[in-house]
Parts: C-alpha cells; structure tokens; sequence
C-alpha cells in the first residue's frame, strides 16, 4: 500500500472514532473485513457518512432512515451487513 493511501485511509480510521459505541463497534468490524479492499469511491462515500452528526449517522446504519443517495447507500448496506447491533432498532 502506498504512503499516500496508507495516509488516506488513516485519516478514515479517525474520523471513524466516534462518540456511540454503536457506531465504534460498527466501524471496527467495518475496517477488519474491507481495510484491505476498500477503493476510491468507497473511500469517497464513507468521508461524506463521516461529516453526518453521531445519531444521524446511526439513523441510517440501524435503518431508522434511508438516503437518497446512492453511493452512500451502498457504503451504508456494507456497514450493516457486517454489524451484530445494526438491525437490532
């Protein structure tokens, strides 16, 4: 992996710390299974779900909304497709 997308996706990861553990435990699980494989437009689509507040973000992982979107749709079906707690709400 190259600096600059090792830099990149660092920079991912810490915008993935985020205050619910709900959305901690999702994002840990979300690096483990796609670190490795995640490219450019997933990258782009999972920086747009990272600028949303805490609880709207845990609004569409848990599936208490829907966005029109559709790269953030398909970044949000990855994240809940791996989550134990997504589709508890």
């Amino acid at each position: 992996m190259s600096e600059d997308r090792r830099a990149r996706i660092n920079r991912l990861k810490w915008h993935c710390r985020r205050a619910l553990l709900e959305l901690d435990l999702v994002f840990d699980r979300f690096w483990e299974r796609y670190e490795e494989t995640l490219d450019a437009q997933g990258e782009a689509a999972l920086e747009s779900l990272l600028e949303l507040e805490d609880h709207d973000l845990w609004a569409l992982v848990s599936g208490r909304e829907i966005t029109g979107d559709p790269r953030m749709a398909a970044m949000i079906e990855r994240l809940r497709e791996i989550s134990p707690i997504a589709n508890f709400e």
